[in-house]
Parts: C-alpha cells; sequence; structure tokens
C-alpha cells in the first residue's frame, strides 16, 4: 500500500474518500473493514487506518468539547494581530504559487489536499499571525469534506493552540512535497527564522471572511405525522440506513445551522446531489421544531451528533471504527487503545 509513504505528496496514493466520510454516506468503520478485507499485513495497512482514527479522535474531542471547539482549546494562540482572513489567502495571490493554485482548485472543486490545508493555515496563522478561527470558517465553508471537529482542531493544531508548537513549513518543504521549484518567497527562510520574523507585507492587508448560505428554495413535502421517519442532515447522508425498510425519509437542512457554519453553494449542490441517492427521500428547509410539528416525536430517528443535540425522537449512535469513546488529551494515547482494540478483534 503506497498511501504511507506518498500521501502527503500532491500526487500520492490518497483514497478521495473524505467528502463521502464527512457527509455520511461511509463511515470510518466500512473503510476499516474494506482494508482489512484486503488481508494486508498490518504494517502495510496501518497508516491509513491510523488516519481514519483521527477523524475519530476529533469527532470524540467535539462530542466531549461542544463549542469549545471553536475556542483556543488547550493554549491561547499567540501573538494574534487580527482575528480576519488575509486578503491574499481569500484572492489566491499570496505569491506562492502552489498555494495560490490549490486555493482556485478549493473554490472549483471543493477539494485541497490535506498536506497544503497545513501549508495555508501557516501561512494564516503563524505568518500573518491571524487568530485561526475565521480563517478556519473560510475553509470550512469551501470544503466538500468539511468537518467542523477535523477542521477547528486541525486550524488549532497549526496555531498551537490546541498543541505544544505551531506548525511551519518553509518554501523548500512545499517545493520537495507539491514538486515545484519556486524560490525567494516569502517562505523560503530556513526554520530558524520562523517565530522571529515581522508579517510578510503582502499578507498585512486583513478582511473579514463573510459569506451567506443559500438553501435550496422548495416547498415543504407533505409529511405523515405517524409513520417512522428518518432525519438525515449535512453530516449523515447514509442511503443504506434502514435500507429496503417503509419508513418515511426527510433531509432536514437547518437555516440556523448554515448561519453559525456557512457553507458555499458548491457543498449545498453536492449534498443535494448526494440525497438523491437515499430512496424517496425528501428535502425539509426549516428547523428541527417546525418539522417536529408535522411528525409525532416517538417516530423520529435521528443519529448521535453534535449539532443534533437539540433533536427529539429516538437517537441512534453513530458507527464507530472501534470501541474507543470519550475524551484523550492527545491522538496518540487515543490511538495507543484504539490500536490494540482494533487488533483483538483480528483474526489469529
Amino acid at each position: 500500500m503506497k498511501y504511507a509513504s506518498s500521501r502527503n505528496y500532491v500526487d500520492g496514493a490518497v483514497t478521495y474518500l473524505s467528502p463521502y466520510i464527512s457527509r455520511g454516506v461511509i463511515t470510518t468503520r466500512q473503510v476499516y473493514e474494506h482494508v482489512i478485507a484486503l488481508d494486508l499485513p498490518w504494517h502495510r495497512a496501518e497508516k491509513l487506518i491510523q488516519e481514519l482514527a483521527w477523524r475519530d479522535y476529533w469527532q470524540q474531542v467535539w462530542r466531549a468539547k461542544g463549542p469549545a471547539i471553536n475556542s483556543d482549546l488547550k493554549n491561547t494562540q499567540s501573538p494574534v494581530a487580527n482575528r480576519q482572513v488575509p486578503k491574499a489567502v481569500i484572492e489566491a495571490c499570496t505569491e506562492i504559487e502552489v498555494v495560490d493554485e490549490a486555493i482556485k482548485q478549493l473554490y472549483e472543486t471543493g477539494y485541497m489536499h490535506n498536506h497544503m490545508r497545513m501549508y495555508v493555515a501557516s501561512i494564516c496563522c503563524n505568518m500573518a499571525n491571524a487568530h485561526w478561527l475565521q480563517p478556519a470558517k473560510w475553509m470550512y465553508a469551501n470544503l466538500f469534506d468539511g468537518d467542523l471537529a477535523s477542521n477547528q482542531l486541525s486550524w488549532q493544531w497549526v496555531a498551537g493552540a490546541n498543541a505544544n508548537k505551531k506548525y511551519y513549513a518553509n518554501q523548500s518543504n512545499i517545493n520537495k512535497f507539491f514538486h515545484s521549484t519556486q524560490k525567494n518567497t516569502f517562505l523560503d527562510v530556513d526554520y530558524d527564522h520562523f517565530g522571529h520574523h515581522s508579517i510578510p507585507e503582502v499578507l498585512k492587508h486583513v478582511v473579514a471572511f463573510e459569506l451567506e448560505t443559500t438553501l435550496p428554495n422548495v416547498d415543504q413535502p407533505k409529511l405523515e405525522k405517524d409513520k417512522t421517519t428518518l432525519i438525515y442532515n449535512y453530516y449523515n447522508l447514509d442511503p443504506f440506513w434502514y435500507k429496503g425498510e417503509d419508513v418515511q425519509r426527510v433531509l432536514l437542512l437547518e437555516p440556523s445551522v448554515f448561519k453559525k457554519h456557512p457553507v458555499n453553494q458548491l457543498c449545498i449542490n453536492f449534498v443535494v446531489d448526494l440525497s438523491k441517492n437515499i430512496n424517496n427521500c425528501k428535502m425539509f428547509v426549516g428547523e428541527f421544531d417546525e418539522l417536529a410539528q408535522q411528525i409525532n416525536s416517538d417516530k423520529i430517528i435521528y443519529k448521535e451528533h453534535p449539532l443534533n443535540q437539540h433533536y427529539k425522537g429516538n437517537e441512534e449512535p453513530r458507527d464507530w471504527m472501534s470501541s474507543v469513546s470519550g475524551y484523550y488529551p492527545s491522538f496518540f494515547s487515543f490511538w495507543k487503545k484504539c490500536k490494540k482494540d482494533l487488533k483483538a478483534c483480528l483474526p489469529q
């Protein structure tokens, strides 16, 4: 499996499954089971399994910390010169060629390589000294695989708010992993330069991130009040949930959720297209309380998720990769338990 050795390169052997995991079409457990079914030695599959565990870990942190993931979790980010976003980043004119190309690709396709996300976050937080939250919101809004836990907590990690040190990458590192040859940029310095630098001129102009999500303009569907009803949403588009059973299926898009966590039109279109894989799924644009007026709460079924805590009805657990749950202060303390749990279940 080439994933472990090449995943950090722009042309590496990555899976491209992230948007489907983030939107709940498939689960980390399903991907893990597929990897195990390939009958590879553990050491060849471990890196991919570990990356799946990162997803579950961030979600477990979100479950434990709730809205606190939107503020500095472990350390106060310092220094902070502004709480906006470098205009050069939003406009893809940072003068780092592969970074600007990647931002343009993000706008066009909803995709950005994971290593590039770290580069962009470091430029915003550690070069422009922007507080991580607004740039993180900008990136989340444009990603098809936008996941609040992974996104917010990874940005905090880069900025040193969720880690013991900041993440930096110089031009040489970027050139290596993105096959470029650019020189004489504000990142073309030795690593001991970072932390003692002034904000590069190109990053000094900052702007507020503002976006209003436009949800589909649809008539509210006619619903049966006493029929078992499955609630789908931005994080749950599982086409196999109660597959073949006679249930009412509703995709709920709540304006209040997207006001707090806006996404662009391409992301909404992506979700609407994915919902077409769910048989007879009706779209409801409105708040849960409005939907609940039309269906008896004892008939409503939904999946557990931090954004669903105001739902009423019958909550079902999500499908995690392992049985390990709860808050762990570091990923590797979580991974140690997770790895032991997963290996204990393998055929001997």
